[in-house]
């Protein structure tokens, strides 16, 4: 009885803890080299010991931390972390590192998304190349009208469903990643309030192009959309006067120096 009536707190105070720290490490409050100390996480954050070890289990599953023997619990270096994580990608996001994290993203998704388009235009049935065409046009009228919500929603359909009609396992594994990044540039202002015709006719072209069964130029058509939202988001960043991404590389923290406790941030 006392186990079902907690489970739910205890499972919010989880979340909160493991987003906290997480959104840390990746942000560089908490630096590789550091160590973190269980009783000191215990006070800082109120929470019980068992709900502490839940959050570092999970952080260890994505490559955040280790556990050495007579040190302890150490953060670990961003080439550890399992950077394809639906979590990992969000707190990068929400972190200093932002525009690099899109642009890497976007980098993978260009080299994914035009080969599952291709693909998709070979392995895709009648049906589900219609559902295609249909939400493509879906896509347009939400874009015209500037429904930044609804078009956000179809966009990542739509970039889904052609990762599924690609049929390979493998990229259908990236629906979650596409979606992390497409929320993202939406959340972050890093997309026009009305996106371009030229935009739009890339999405309404990819689908007519896989109902064709013309992967070519399904393939370029993908190309052309990565391109332009490359094209999107470096006139934000200029706007913004952020440097630009691809000359300036994301700052790595300095390790920090090995210590008896880490003190992770204050929550908020």
């Amino acid at each position: 009885m006392t186990t079902t009536q907690t489970a739910p707190a205890e499972a919010g105070l989880h979340g909160r803890v493991l987003d906290h720290l997480g959104t840390a490490i990746c942000g560089g409050d908490l630096a590789p080299g550091a160590v973190l100390n269980i009783d000191d996480l215990v006070d800082r954050y109120g929470v019980s010991r068992s709900v502490v070890r839940e959050v570092l289990r999970v952080l260890a599953s994505m490559g955040f931390i280790e556990t050495r023997r007579r040190v302890g619990v150490m953060i670990r270096a961003a080439e550890h972390w399992n950077v394809l994580d639906p979590q990992v990608i969000r707190w990068r996001l929400a972190s200093a590192g932002r525009i690099p994290q899109i642009r890497s993203i976007t980098e993978l998704r260009t080299a994914v998304e035009p080969h599952a388009a291709l693909l998709a235009a070979q392995r895709v049935d009648h049906d589900q190349a219609s559902d295609l065409v249909g939400l493509a046009a879906k896509l347009w009228a939400a874009g015209k009208a500037g429904d930044e919500e609804r078009f956000l929603a179809l966009d990542i359909e739509f970039h889904q469903r052609v990762l599924r009609a690609s049929g390979n396992e493998m990229f259908v594994k990236l629906q979650n990643l596409v979606a992390e990044v497409l929320i993202g540039r939406h959340h972050y202002h890093l997309m026009p309030h009305y996106p371009s015709e030229q935009a739009l006719q890339l999405h309404a072209d990819v689908a007519t192009s896989i109902q064709r069964g013309d992967g070519e130029s399904a393939r370029r058509a993908m190309v052309q959309i990565m391109e332009h939202a490359f094209e999107e988001m470096s006139t934000i960043w200029k706007q913004e006067g952020v440097p630009d991404p691809a000359r300036v590389p994301e700052p790595t923290p300095e390790p920090g120096r090995v210590a008896a406790t880490a003190r992770a941030p204050e929550p908020a």
